[in-house]
């Protein structure tokens, strides 16, 4: 079963974790760099975006993903980014959990908040992120690109027909 929860201070560790399956896949291009390196950039990387989302995103919610009370992963959202759209800050689970449609109904559970909200959700994506191909499977489109390395994505909700 699949839940969500406040992240706590406790959390810290399995969440660099899971931060640091996302960037596995990029570092294992990085031969010059020993495990000691790469493992002191993941920390630096990911204590330097917890402390941006803590200061740009006040009052997001910040929740672990848990799967029959093992916490693999975070779902980051910010409900009211704007007036008009909900932003899914960040979205990571470990890779022995993908694939298996634990992100599709999450996010499909914020695309309904969203539509009940009456906005468009968005999130930034990386060029290269295999995501991209399930994003734009639920609908989500380019409407910019981000410091040429990410897309920003958007879905939109369908408009409700008064009768």
């Amino acid at each position: 079963m699949i839940n969500l929860r406040a992240i706590y201070q406790e959390d810290l560790p399995r969440l660099l974790e899971i931060y640091a399956s996302t960037r596995a896949e990029e570092l294992a291009m990085v031969p010059d760099w020993s495990d000691a390196d790469k493992t002191v950039f993941v920390n630096q990387q990911f204590f330097a975006q917890h402390q941006y989302y803590s200061e740009h995103y006040q009052g997001a919610e910040l929740q672990m993903i848990e799967l029959n009370g093992e916490a693999i992963g975070r779902l980051y959202v910010h409900w009211h980014y704007s007036t008009e759209e909900v932003r899914i800050m960040d979205i990571a689970i470990l890779p022995i959990f993908r694939s298996q449609g634990i992100g599709s109904q999450l996010i499909q559970q914020v695309m309904k908040k969203g539509a009940d909200l009456g906005k468009s959700v968005s999130i930034h994506v990386e060029y290269n992120n295999p995501a991209m191909k399930l994003y734009e499977r639920l609908g989500f489109h380019k409407v910019g690109e981000f410091n040429s390395v990410y897309y920003l994505l958007k879905w939109t909700p369908m408009p409700i027909e008064s009768a």
